[in-house]
């Protein structure tokens, strides 16, 4: 059985080692870009916050007593994970009287939420690779 399962890891490894020297500078001079973006998928990484932002991409803008209600939460528990989407600069929020009210930051975290989406509707995750 270990035969097989070393067969099939080294089926996704290159049998030589190489590297395109262009390729591997243009990336590289550009790869530090993304440092900090992985906080952002970490902070939707959690379900229940996701749950949140993508409430918040079905509704303009919702109040923390609606939102503890729609992931069946307490207020306090949906106000902490609110605060963390505020505090990750993924949602904003405005104050009317004695309510909060939180809406996404902006455009880009409402399409990244939605493609997640769509994305994990396609399959991902059922083994499927889209590279064949």
């Amino acid at each position: 059985m270990s035969e097989k399962v070393n067969t099939v890891h080294q089926a996704d490894v290159c049998e030589i080692v190489c590297h395109d020297e262009e390729k591997v500078t243009r990336v590289k001079g550009q790869i530090e870009e993304v440092n900090g973006v992985e906080l952002l998928f970490k902070a939707l990484a959690d379900s229940t916050r996701i749950k949140i932002a993508y409430a918040l991409t079905l509704e303009k803008e919702l109040c923390v007593c609606d939102v503890a209600n729609i992931i069946g939460s307490s207020t306090a528990t949906a106000s902490h994970h609110l605060r963390l989407l505020r505090n990750m600069g993924l949602a904003k929020y405005r104050k009317e009287g004695k309510l909060v009210f939180y809406s996404l930051e902006d455009e880009h975290v409402h399409q990244l939420v939605s493609i997640a989406l769509i994305h994990s509707k396609e399959g991902v995750g059922d083994g499927e690779s889209s590279r064949k």
